[in-house]
């Protein structure tokens, strides 16, 4: 991993009226790292996430992301970024390929690079022949991973997954994560969401957050060690105990 900072925010603050909903979070991440960020429903991940994608702007508080800042150069942030959401993005009434060209075209691949990215994607996907199927009609599985493809098809310096394993079952999640694994050793780095917490045991470093606050940040087993724990699903139970903002 990568010593080369690509996101440092400091008492990132967002509100809404009187409700703080992230709390003066400060982080650093490294190029090249795997980035767990963990915390109940209601904790503040999504809304400090879209901050950081540069699609919400902060109360208060700094940062940069890629090397721009957030408050002032939100659209340099996003050519720099992928994102693949819970739902994994995709358009079920076109094709693969439609696909994962609209999503380039979007991120602002010229055409020709476009041909030669998506032809070597299908090759590592083994999804040569299915080109012209419709995505609606493949299994999750395979959705997932065409929805990966996309938010990375024009090698981002981040990419952003919020909640992308959910619905799947577990052999297709570890797949999953050889994924996530292959563009981290390419010098990606990779900011997850996740409820599965033995999803968090595959991160370099994890952040959890409580009611808008990050109440603890480390490695897994640094985290493990500090609370006395044997599994982060312990860790996440004591940090979380308190937790007014949760399901």
């Amino acid at each position: 991993m990568n010593k080369e900072t690509v996101i440092s925010v400091k008492d990132l603050t967002k509100k809404f009226g009187e409700f703080t909903a992230v709390d003066h979070i400060s982080l650093q991440v490294m190029k090249g790292e795997i980035f767990g960020f963990l915390g109940a429903n209601g904790a503040g991940k999504t809304t400090a996430m879209r901050m950081l994608c540069g699609l919400s702007f902060p109360t208060s508080g700094s940062g940069t992301v890629a090397g721009y800042d957030i408050l002032r150069q939100a659209e340099e942030i996003k050519r720099h970024i992928g994102y693949m959401s819970q739902k994994f993005s995709l358009y079920e009434e076109l094709t693969v390929w439609e696909n994962l060209n609209l999503f380039a075209t979007i991120y602002g691949m010229p055409a020709k690079s476009i041909r030669e990215k998506t032809d070597a994607a299908f090759r590592t996907l083994g999804m040569e022949n299915m080109r012209n199927v419709l995505v609606k009609t493949i299994p999750i599985g395979w959705k997932q991973k065409l929805a990966f493809t996309a938010a990375t098809l024009h090698t981002p310096d981040i990419v952003f997954l919020d909640e992308p394993t959910g619905g799947v079952d577990p052999a297709t999640r570890r797949k999953f994560w050889e994924m996530i694994y292959q563009a981290s050793s390419e010098g990606m780095t990779v900011f997850v969401t996740t409820h599965y917490l033995d999803e968090a045991e595959y991160c370099h470093r994890v952040s959890i957050m409580v009611d808008g606050r990050i109440q603890a940040l480390d490695s897994p087993a640094g985290l493990k060690q500090q609370y006395r724990a044997g599994t982060m699903d312990e860790v996440f139970r004591i940090v979380a105990k308190d937790a007014k903002r949760a399901d």
